[in-house]
């Protein structure tokens, strides 16, 4: 395929994207969950009748899982400052990625979801606000938060609240991008703590990726990430006064590498980007100067910092990118609905790193149990409906081995859970269809 042709594909979606959000309005709705045979029922979801449940979960709060939605519902909260590649857009104009994010919980996860968006840049008003929405939901989704003030956004949360917070593009990328790694380094033959790894970016992504990997087994010493200003290494001293990255300053870059993007790429087995849209960022030159069976991670969004076929053309073997267009996408949307799905069907009080990589070990093992597993399929798609599931059942059981769900179930009981709620999800949205009730694509 010719490169215009290449460009004009990757354009696409971008360009039906501007034609059917004004035609539906928007991607969400309300509806109901139980029936309405007749006016009379309200008078057992509304007054009088509601006030015997209200009564029972004053007694008992844990009650509230029992006899309202808050079970199977998650807020995803964002203040617009850091959407997708966009940057700082508000909240208004971040609306249609949380509202985008609502439809993939619902569709692959069975999670009801609402897109918060809030009007402030300060990080305690930020949080104090997601402390007040708290009797109302089961789990909180955070997006799209500028770095550093989303690590700290995060630790609060997760510290100050009962239900489970969770930062997508901290912990979402990074239980993802450890599952498609997995395969890749069973594809090249290569040992998850002996490989040498450049990480290009140290954004939020990258540094809960690091953190992620080397609780996986990732040798920290072998990992050489970049930001702005070069390597990280002791000597970034300017560091200092950001924790994450002071810590990676001190644990990763055993060599004690200095230079920037080229100098971190060099000899390495693994890249993994996640930095600034491209193309460009990363150069087939760089490329070329890595260890054979290279494996290529270009994941900015919504142009990767390399397009996979001149990484390919650099000696790549593998190329992965976070775009559904491309083969071997490292979307987040393998990981949280089911991530979410495990976490609340066991009601978790949070979600730590090592159920992600139970996530990621449930997606990674799909993949290869079914006989997919090839260059240009790491990981499942989302067509692949069966994997999430797997996913959520290995998440829930997790949670209940660390002690950190109200609930006990086993790994049966959830997975069959899992395939209920999320097929009544998708033949919902099939039915609605099929009946008119959501309008036919225009032509």
């Amino acid at each position: 395929m010719a490169t215009n042709e290449r460009l004009s594909k990757a354009n696409k979606p971008a360009e039906d994207a501007m034609k059917l959000h004004p035609f539906y309005r928007g991607k969400m709705q309300t509806l109901p969950r139980c029936t309405v045979r007749n006016m009379d029922d309200f008078a057992i979801w509304y007054t009088p009748g509601v006030a015997a449940p209200c009564k029972a979960i004053k007694e008992n709060k844990d009650l509230v899982y029992d006899y309202t939605c808050k079970w199977n519902t998650v807020a995803v909260v964002s203040d617009g400052t850091r959407v997708l590649g966009l940057g700082d857009i508000g909240p208004e104009a971040a609306m249609p990625v949380m509202e985008g994010k609502a439809l993939l919980f619902k569709y692959l996860g069975g999670v009801d979801a609402v897109p918060i968006c809030l009007d402030t840049k300060d990080p305690d008003e930020f949080i104090q606000t997601v402390k007040y929405l708290q009797p109302s939901f089961g789990g909180i989704n955070l997006e799209d938060i500028s770095s550093p003030k989303c690590f700290y956004i995060l630790d609060r949360l997760r510290n100050e609240m009962e239900i489970p917070v969770w930062h997508d593009d901290q912990q979402g990328t990074a239980a993802v991008t450890l599952a498609a790694l997995i395969n890749a380094l069973k594809l090249v033959g290569k040992k998850m703590d002996e490989v040498k790894m450049a990480m290009i970016g140290a954004g939020a992504a990258n540094v809960c990726i690091a953190k992620v990997l080397i609780k996986a087994g990732v040798t920290a010493g072998n990992i050489y990430m970049t930001d702005v200003d070069g390597i990280l290494n002791p000597g970034r001293t300017e560091l200092k006064d950001s924790k994450e990255l002071w810590e990676l300053c001190t644990t990763t870059n055993a060599e004690g590498r200095t230079g920037g993007n080229a100098e971190a790429i060099k000899g390495t087995d693994v890249v993994i980007a996640l930095s600034a849209p491209g193309p460009g960022i990363i150069n087939k030159e760089w490329i070329s100067t890595m260890a054979d069976e290279a494996i290529v991670f270009a994941c900015a969004n919504p142009v990767p910092e390399i397009w996979p076929w001149e990484a390919k053309e650099a000696g790549a073997r593998i190329v992965v990118t976070g775009r559904s267009d491309f083969p071997n996408q490292v979307n987040n949307s393998l990981g949280f609905p089911a991530i979410f799905r495990g976490a609340l069907d066991v009601r978790a009080k949070t979600i730590t790193d090592e159920m992600c990589i139970a996530a990621a070990y449930a997606l990674a093992n799909f993949a290869e149990e079914k006989g997919l597993l090839r260059d240009d399929y790491l990981l499942p798609t989302m067509e692949d409906w069966e994997a999430f599931p797997r996913e959520a059942a290995a998440v829930g059981v997790k949670a209940v081995e660390q002690g950190v769900a109200r609930i006990e179930r086993s790994y049966e009981d959830l997975y069959d859970t899992a395939v209920k709620t999320i097929l009544e999800a998708q033949e919902m949205t099939q039915l609605l269809m099929r009946e008119g009730y959501i309008a036919k694509v225009p032509k």
